[in-house]
């Protein structure tokens, strides 16, 4: 199996997208006889140092780094034109517009995403059916069940849709460090209670919860990790004291903040998932599973695929501020509680590491190279029907909310009017 990887944005990157596709690549390289990385660089020294951060040889794309727009247009435009491209058994994407230059000019596709784009952009539901029911589009490979559902209910056929979990790098794991010496570590006693959250502080991630819950919780210490610079929610989180931002951290040094937690924290919020669908199972979260910490996260249904109440994590009800609030305080209370859940998801995680990843993949492409080609799908009156319908709210929403994301029916009411009353 030959696979021709093809990525548009500069690398090396801090960005999530960048690191499942490339760590994803990197793992099923050894399981293909030969693959190629086409992404856009700079310079021969980048090339370099990204084939050696990729594990593979790296083919230059034919496009410029700035405006995206126009990178992502070139990426796709030219890569139909090198060598590797035919040399290849598929080519292996998470652009759309790669995807769909590819089945064009004759290559089979496996396209490897975490949005619901039917749902999110519904003008583009019946373009997205055609493409993905072409005969040489093999697989959609979603990060969670939920977004497969999207693709089941525009009428792909189910053999061309598999949901694969992302996963962690247990080599960021390794040396475990004992909570008192990582809270020493980043200036926090061993008896200050502590709740974490690491990613990207924005607007976007559910942080106002976050924030009012430290109100309400004085003693304990929320350090919020991930910052770009100031902005909202640093200035929000400046007036209180128990809130303490740190800028953002390379995978190396991130782990003493994760060993330093009492409580990890994923902002129990519906905003990434249906305001601004930026976030579809936080890549945090299987980080998170493996550091033998309790995990606190919202009941939403795309966490729900990962983390059961009980069992692995506390979860708690979205946008409910007293729920997030007696979900710390059991946490923090209970040590026994805590102790189980954190060694549920640790047992848990053995099977989300990014190599269990990449062989699941390996089975399901192997698989379908083998498999006769599908390619009718079920596109009736009631999936022409529902494009309508939802073509003609998502116009209204864009002029409304100037944003290109439309938020899931089933949620819109409760969800987003609640968090319009808080803000």
């Amino acid at each position: 199996m030959k696979i021709l990887f093809a990525f548009e944005n500069p690398l090396p990157s801090a960005e999530a997208d960048a690191e499942v596709f490339v760590t994803t690549s990197k793992y099923l390289a050894p399981l293909t006889t030969r693959s190629w990385l086409h992404v856009p660089v700079s310079d021969s020294v980048k090339r370099d140092a990204i084939s050696t951060l990729a594990g593979m040889p790296v083919i230059r794309a034919c496009a410029p780094l700035r405006p995206a727009a126009l990178r992502h247009f070139f990426c796709g435009l030219t890569v139909i034109f090198r060598k590797e491209f035919r040399q290849a058994d598929l080519v292996y994407t998470r652009n759309l517009w790669v995807a769909w230059m590819a089945v064009l000019f004759g290559q089979r596709v496996v396209f490897d995403h975490y949005r619901p784009w039917p749902d999110q952009i519904p003008p583009l539901q019946l373009w997205l059916y055609r493409l993905m029911c072409n005969r040489r589009f093999l697989l959609n490979i979603c990060h969670s069940d939920y977004t497969r559902q999207k693709y089941l209910d525009l009428g792909i056929p189910a053999d061309k849709l598999r949901c694969v979990h992302n996963g962690f790098e247990p080599r960021r794991l390794q040396a475990p460090i004992p909570m008192e010496t990582a809270k020493q570590r980043i200036g926090v006693s061993a008896d200050q209670k502590t709740i974490v959250y690491t990613g990207r502080i924005n607007h976007k991630k559910g942080l106002n919860l976050v924030i009012e819950a430290a109100k309400k919780l004085p003693d304990l210490l929320f350090i919020l990790v991930g910052s770009y610079g100031e902005g909202p929610i640093e200035t929000m989180a400046r007036a209180v004291p128990n809130i303490r931002i740190v800028p953002w951290q390379p995978a190396e040094a991130l782990g003493q903040y994760v060993f330093a937690a009492d409580v990890l924290l994923i902002p129990p919020s519906w905003k990434p998932l249906a305001e601004f669908g930026s976030t579809v199972l936080p890549l945090k979260l299987f980080f998170y599973l493996a550091s033998g910490r309790p995990i606190l996260a919202g009941e939403t249904p795309d966490v729900r695929e990962v983390l059961k109440h009980g069992e692995n994590a506390f979860l708690c009800r979205p946008d409910c501020l007293d729920s997030l609030v007696a979900g710390i305080n059991a946490l923090t209370s209970d040590t026994a509680l805590a102790a189980r859940l954190a060694a549920t998801a640790q047992a848990d995680s053995r099977d989300f590491t990014w190599d269990a990843r990449a062989h699941k993949i390996a089975d399901i492409v192997t698989d379908r190279l083998r498999s006769a080609p599908v390619e009718r799908g079920s596109w009736g009156r009631t999936q022409f029907r529902a494009w309508m319908r939802q073509s003609r709210r998502w116009m209204v929403h864009l002029v409304r909310e100037r944003s290109w994301v439309l938020p899931p029916n089933a949620i819109l009411p409760d969800a987003l009017a609640s968090s319009a009353e808080r803000a």
